[in-house]
């Protein structure tokens, strides 16, 4: 039953393509095959609502100005590979938003217009394979947000540059297989390039000396041009020191060279003087301490002459008591007056108040 459905739609679509006039066919899925008709243009009476054209092997004509065909919104997938097509102008599948897969292979393009590919925001795979781009140039595919396979084998690409390769990084399938690449001091970048993305199938195919060699495989010996090196962090400085040493027959063994001694050396001389202040420093603690306890102490003078001053004092205060009672008064007298006329004796040195019991003592004497 379902073959004989299916036979009968066939049929039918044949049917109303030859009733409408246009040489293409039509499947169940939506999908139109113009491919090798012949064709200058597409055919209007085509449905709007297909999902897929093919258009290889034809003879296309695109417009100067304008977009290119405009009454299928819903394609998805549109093939115009082997058309001469040679240049394609700004803008021409600005109408094309659902589309997700172009083939422009084989179309002889030359050069390609940063508007070339504008509202193709949901492209996914890109096939400009065999033919005659001379240059990767950036702005031409920075409309392409969804891009995920680019296929630019087979073209007239000699080199590429640092921008262009750092852009490329976000689509994760390229293919630059089969360009004549230039292998000299220009190719460094795409080679870093390719060793990231693991791409050993990119040749060169000049020098001739050079000629069908991986260019991923080349060192800068081969490439006949100094290249600086630029080492990450995590790279060691033993590696670092064999490559400025690489000339040389012995590259220097060691993490840091020859600086280690020194380091070690002038730790040693610290200690060692550290250690000979701090001897110095007790030995003559020591000493002092052995000086001291050598000599006896000193008496104290103070409580001697203190006790000697008291006792001379006390015996000649009782001799002048004793004498007091057989002495003549004028003595007392001349007594006083010695001791009036000595300088360390001021005037006011003697208190009213002590004043009084001495005058009430010589009154007794007086009397006595």
């Amino acid at each position: 039953m379902a073959p004989t459905r299916l036979l009968g739609a066939c049929s039918l679509l044949c049917a109303w393509s030859v009733v409408m006039g246009h040489p293409c066919s039509l499947n169940r899925q939506g999908w139109a095959d113009c491919n090798g008709k012949n064709l200058l243009h597409a055919p209007s009476s085509l449905p709007s609502n297909i999902t897929g054209l093919d258009f290889s092997f034809n003879s296309l004509v695109m417009p100067h100005h304008g977009t290119f065909l405009m009454n299928f919104p819903s394609l998805h997938s549109l093939n115009l590979s082997n058309n001469a097509l040679l240049a394609l102008s700004p803008g021409i599948f600005s109408n094309l938003g659902a589309l997700h897969m172009l083939d422009l292979s084989s179309c002889s393009i030359t050069y390609l217009h940063k508007d070339t590919f504008k509202g193709l925001g949901n492209l996914h795979s890109l096939l400009l394979r065999n033919n005659s781009l001379q240059e990767l140039g950036v702005p031409f595919f920075l409309p392409l947000k969804s891009l995920f396979h680019l296929d630019l084998q087979h073209n007239a690409l000699v080199s590429a540059d640092t921008w262009s390769l750092q852009l490329l990084e976000a689509v994760p399938r390229v293919q630059l297989e089969g360009n004549p690449w230039v292998c000299n001091c220009t190719v460094y970048p795409l080679q870093q390039w390719l060793q990231r993305r693991q791409a050993v199938q990119v040749t060169c195919a000049s020098p001739p000396e050079l000629q069908g060699q991986k260019v991923i495989a080349l060192d800068s010996k081969d490439l006949g041009c100094p290249v600086k090196q630029r080492f990450s962090r995590e790279d060691s400085t033993a590696q670092q020191i064999t490559v400025t040493y690489s000339n040389t027959t012995t590259p220097p063994v060691g993490k840091g060279g020859r600086s280690w001694p020194y380091l070690v050396g002038f730790i040693v001389a610290a200690i060692g003087i550290s250690i000979l202040i701090a001897l110095a420093a007790k030995c003559k603690l020591f000493h002092k301490n052995f000086a001291s306890y050598r000599h006896q102490p000193l008496p104290e003078t103070s409580s001697i002459g203190g006790s000697a001053m008291e006792d001379s004092s006390n015996w000649h205060r009782d001799s002048l008591d004793q004498g007091a009672h057989v002495s003549h008064p004028i003595h007392d007298a001349t007594d006083l007056q010695a001791e009036d006329d000595d300088g360390f004796i001021e005037d006011n040195y003697i208190q009213p108040s002590e004043q009084l019991p001495e005058e009430e003592e010589r009154e007794l004497h007086l009397s006595i």
